[in-house]
């Protein structure tokens, strides 16, 4: 038997499917899909969350050059990810589509970049900041690791009667 299931698809639509669904979980916290596929997207994500919970923390500050706008050299205190982290930033983003949030309706240009702070990948920042620490805290708190997610069975589609599930962070 075969450590994964295939989902009736050829690989490339599987994982682009398994991605897809991954990355609207760790953005929404919930996805309604098929129970086979929210069993496959459940495995995926459960190694993401564990990855940021294991490296939220590892950030290293460090002092830098830099030129100011009159060219002279001056000294500045750059908070950086460590290696162990930015391999993981790297394997994350690796494994989930990069999503954009959105523009206001009258939100102008320089608005919306100043509204991301200069982040380039929002969704790997938000596993970073938000839900690694929260994980993070909570296997400490009950003393174990994993069990980040939560199937709700819904019932059978009414087209081909597969069974409907909602995939839901806990």
């Amino acid at each position: 038997m075969s450590g994964h299931r295939k989902l009736g698809r050829p690989t490339d639509q599987r994982l682009a499917l398994l991605r897809g669904q991954v990355t609207d979980l760790l953005d929404k916290g919930y996805v309604k899909t098929t129970l086979c596929r929210a069993k496959e997207v459940r495995k995926i994500a459960e190694k993401i969350i564990t990855l940021a919970a294991r490296e939220c923390e590892g950030s290293v500050k460090v002092t830098k050059n830099v030129l100011n706008e009159k060219g002279q050299s001056v000294q500045k205190e750059v908070v950086n990810d460590s290696p162990a982290k930015l391999a993981a930033r790297r394997a994350i983003m690796a494994q989930i589509y990069d999503v954009k949030p959105v523009k206001a309706k009258n939100e102008n240009r320089k608005e919306y970049s100043e509204r991301l702070g200069g982040v380039r990948h929002p969704l790997v920042e938000k596993l970073f900041t938000e839900v690694g620490p929260k994980y993070k805290k909570r296997a400490a708190e009950s003393g174990q690791g994993g069990g980040y997610t939560r199937i709700i069975r819904l019932g059978a589609r009414k087209g081909d009667g597969a069974e409907m599930v909602i995939l839901e962070l806990v």
